[in-house]
């Protein structure tokens, strides 16, 4: 006893020692004392009443690695209360929160080495651990991200539970999974609390980790559940067997059910049909005739097969909302990037807690899937080694009906062999998309480097637009469908038509045609980049790529020959650093800047009118030299539930005129489940934006402006149906003659409308004919 009481002082000695150091370093409040104190007292003291009781001769060598933790620990619980008095102990929060999850690694194997490995040693290092993630999310929490504080509630929220429910206290047997998840947990966490991470790739890591600890406690539950009779003493009953027997009966139809679906599943909506699943999948004959031949393969199957056949159905759940918004398949080398980018928009469509709830989600299912393919996997496996010979004569029976079928071409539709490939082909087709996507970056570098304007003076460019303001305006979602489609097009085309009269009428022309887009259904920065730089932009590692170079865009173009270039992104909340050393605008115009204090419109911050109001006043209205500006359009993003209506140019005031347009008229589900009203919607979106700068151009534009109006990129088949062009409407409007006279080679077609005979160019090409029609 004596010996465990001088461990326990020179313990609470050790933690009193760091706060002092911590006090006189980074300084520390009362409330930092306290918690530390506090945490010293309890380790300490629980330790060492747990040592006595289990009449142990001392702390012993792993223990005092774990009191060492422990005491990290109570520092970060200090400095985590103390945090609210500013920033400057978050390195050393961080530090000693790292130091402690490396010697969490450590004590383990020094009990292991020295044969001191007890109960009561496990349960103290698992409770240090519980507490540091106690601790690291209510510290990340207090960044507003207070769902975080369900990881480190959950352990406490589980030993709460069993004070309830008594089968919840039984032990559970030791899994190294477990000690993972819960690495996991601490070093995600820490990551955060770091603040080097962008937040919102750190949001996804996090919901990752929550949705990892989710698995790892349902896991242990159920192991609980289904001993709950033995834990409790009873005896099962007749009925109640009989019950276990349907049951199982049932969770085995289950499992082969879900390991079918993965197998024989389609990767598009419009694939969605129940003779889809009448098949026979080559590759789960395969495996199960393995199984059943061989008990290794049995193992082999549960815990490599199992996972991989959660991961083909993930990645088929992907290509499905892919193919619904991009109109292409998942590519795993591309799109990983746009997680981040992803997670942001999502906050800005529908709020951040609900987007908050359905990152949750997301995660959730996708570790559950995982998990029960794998557990699928695993029990009919079993199944087959207990009933070898059925089971062999059953997968012998699948397997001469697949070759008959394949040899006769047999088909359940169209284009629907029974004879199925479909999982060889996909896991074919994404080895493929990363064999191809890696060597780009190379191929990439070389385009970058070779244009032919590179060089190009200042007094040689643009000199076919000397003295003339020149508005580049990008139209969200204005694709082919909004002009030629029959459920889409008679408002659009109606207005496009009226405004061709009006604009003529005013003395201005316009010519228009089409560019086709290297992206579909959203990515707005990518169309963007590649109409500004003449490169073929088309996904995210290739916009990262473009914008470390100083390939020359129309907007450092107009500057170079003398213009002031201006961008106007009114969604945009903060700032926008390749706008600057990029794009290399003079001046850079978001939500923040431009005097808005109206209501949002879904993903809008403001209306379309209010941006082009806001930029005459600060741009045009005042003496100003000739300006060229990229303004944004966003009106008409997804999801269309909440569009502004014209008003009196005069009336805009501050935008909060726009208040009662801003009441959500139909929400998201309801107009996403009637695709008719999706449609119509889109097409009132864009009509606005349209009606928007006929109206600007008639109010505002004098003799010297040029608009340049182009969509970025059609919106998500839900509108344009499957198998879409990715072709946008372009229009160039002009009042000098010359201006046009300059592109008249090029055979657009006369006014805003163009028809499905109007010339189509690649969007890339773009930069390099403007500049030489202008220059």
């Amino acid at each position: 006893m004596a010996s465990v009481q001088r461990g326990a002082a020179v313990g609470l000695l050790a933690q009193l020692a760091l706060l002092a150091v911590l006090a006189v370093t980074v300084g520390l409040g009362a409330a930092g004392w306290a918690v530390g104190l506090a945490c010293g007292v309890v380790a300490n003291a629980g330790i060492a009443r747990g040592l006595v009781r289990s009449r142990a001769r001392g702390f012993g060598p792993a223990n005092r690695v774990t009191i060492a933790r422990a005491t990290l620990v109570g520092a970060v619980a200090a400095l985590v209360a103390d945090t609210f008095r500013g920033a400057a102990s978050v390195p050393v929060l961080v530090g000693l929160a790292a130091v402690a999850l490396v010697l969490d690694a450590i004590d383990g194997w020094v009990a292991r080495r020295t044969a001191t490995t007890s109960p009561l040693g496990a349960r103290f290092d698992a409770e240090v651990d519980s507490f540091l993630i106690l601790v690291l999310s209510g510290y990340v929490a207090s960044s507003g991200a207070w769902w975080v504080l369900t990881i480190g509630a959950a352990r406490y929220a589980f030993v709460v539970a069993g004070r309830l429910l008594p089968w919840l206290r039984r032990p559970l047997p030791a899994r190294y999974w477990g000690k993972v998840v819960a690495a996991i947990q601490g070093i995600t966490l820490t990551v955060a609390a770091a603040d080097v991470v962008p937040r919102s790739w750190m949001q996804v890591a996090l919901v990752a980790s929550l949705a990892l600890l989710m698995e790892s406690f349902g896991r242990s539950v159920w192991w609980l559940w289904r001993r709950r009779h033995d834990a409790l003493g009873l005896v099962t009953s007749p009925g109640r067997r009989r019950l276990r027997s349907v049951t199982a009966a049932t969770t085995t139809v289950l499992a082969g059910l879900l390991v079918w679906v993965a197998l024989v599943g389609p990767n598009q909506l419009s694939s969605l049909t129940p003779g889809a699943f009448v098949r026979i999948p080559i590759e789960g004959v395969l495996v199960a005739l393995a199984a059943v031949l061989s008990a290794t393969a049995q193992r082999f199957m549960a815990w490599i097969v199992g996972p991989a056949l959660g991961l083909l159905l993930l990645v088929k759940v992907l290509d499905v909302g892919f193919f619904a918004t991009f109109d292409r398949p998942f590519n795993p080398v591309v799109d990983l990037d746009y997680a981040g980018i992803g997670v942001e928009t999502l906050r800005l469509s529908v709020g951040g807690a609900t987007a908050t709830l359905a990152l949750i989600g997301v995660a959730l299912l996708g570790v559950a899937v995982l998990a029960l393919t794998t557990l699928s996997v695993l029990r009919l496996a079993r199944l087959a080694a207990r009933h070898r010979t059925s089971s062999l004569r059953t997968v012998t029976a699948l397997g001469v009906a697949w070759v008959l079928c394949a040899v006769l071409g047999a088909q359940i539709e169209p284009g629907l062999p029974i004879a199925s490939t479909s999982a060889s082909r996909l896991v074919y087709e994404q080895q493929q998309a990363v064999r191809t996507g890696l060597p780009d970056r190379a191929t990439f570098a070389s385009e970058i480097a070779r244009d032919r304007f590179d060089g190009t003076s200042g007094d040689r460019l643009l000199t076919g637009l000397r003295g003339k303001d020149v508005i580049l305006a990008f139209v969200e979602s204005y694709g082919r469908v909004a002009v030629q489609g029959p459920a889409v097009s008679p408002p659009v085309a109606a207005t496009l038509d009226a405004g061709t009269k009006q604009l003529r009428a005013a003395g201005f022309a316009s010519r228009s045609a089409f560019l086709t887009s290297p992206t579909f259904g959203g990515l707005s920065w990518l169309a963007h980049a590649t109409l500004q730089s003449g490169l073929r932009v088309d996904t995210q590692r290739r916009y990262s790529q473009l914008v470390n170079t100083d390939r020359l865009t129309l907007s450092e173009a107009f500057r170079r020959a003398g213009w002031r270039t201006v961008a106007d992104m009114p969604s945009d909340n903060r700032t926008w650093p390749e706008g600057t050393s990029f794009y290399h605008y003079d001046k850079l115009y978001d939500r923040r800047n431009v005097g808005y204090h109206g209501p949002t419109f879904s993903y809008a911050a403001m209306p379309d009118q209010y941006v082009m109001s806001a930029f005459n006043r600060l741009e045009l209205a005042p003496r100003h030299p000739p300006v060229m500006a990229e303004i944004d359009l966003v009106s008409s993003h997804a999801p269309w539930t909440r569009i502004p209506n014209m008003i009196d140019w005069t009336q805009l005031g501050d935008g909060s005129i726009f208040a009662p347009m801003a009441t959500l008229k139909v929400s998201q589900y309801a107009l996403y489940t009637n695709p008719p009203a999706v449609r119509a919607a889109y097409g009132q979106s864009i009509a606005y934006t349209m009606s928007t700068l006929i109206s600007f151009m008639q109010r505002y534009a004098a003799d010297n402006l040029v608009l340049i109006l182009v969509g970025d990129h059609q919106p998500a088949t839900v509108v344009t149906g499957e198998n879409a062009s990715h072709d946008v409407p372009i229009t160039i409007i002009a009042r000098d003659k010359r201006v046009m006279d300059r592109i008249s080679s090029w055979g657009w077609q006369d006014g805003l409308h163009p028809d499905p005979h109007a010339p189509v160019w690649p969007m890339s090409s773009f930069r390099d004919r403007f500049l030489s029609a202008f220059g």
